[in-house]
């Protein structure tokens, strides 16, 4: 079984028509999407211009055979604490967000698939092949 877990970048590359990120989906059992992604989903949707027709594309993509919403967990808040901790060491802070998306990931055992580089500086993540690149 293949889970992944989308960052907010890789669903705006979706939508933008980013093959590798369309290949990534269509190649996994299981797609993720953290309730934080959901949010700056939203906040993108609500500041734009095409407020309805984005949230109506959101909707069918959650449709999907194998999409689904990760709700964090008293887990969740357990792996981010030590994600945290070892980003606090090293000297390498990343956003908020970004961190519960990576605990979400590791408690889902996700690949991440975003284009933000400071993903690879977390221990605990897999990430996806093209951040690699």
């Amino acid at each position: 079984m293949k889970n992944i877990t989308l960052d907010t970048n890789a669903y705006s590359g979706l939508n933008q028509g980013a093959i590798a990120v369309k290949q990534a989906i269509e190649a996994a059992d299981n797609v993720f999407i953290p309730i934080f992604v959901l949010a700056e989903l939203l906040f993108g949707f609500k500041k734009g211009s095409r407020e309805h027709e984005n949230i109506a594309l959101f909707n069918d993509f959650m449709k999907l055979p194998g999409v689904s919403f990760h709700i964090p967990t008293d887990e969740t808040a357990r792996i981010y604490a030590d994600i945290i901790l070892d980003l606090k060491r090293q000297g390498k802070p990343i956003p908020t967000h970004d961190i519960w998306i990576a605990a979400s990931a590791v408690e889902t055992g996700s690949v991440i698939i975003t284009y933000d580089k400071h993903f690879l500086d977390i221990a605990q993540v897999r990430v996806w092949d093209e951040l690699r690149a």
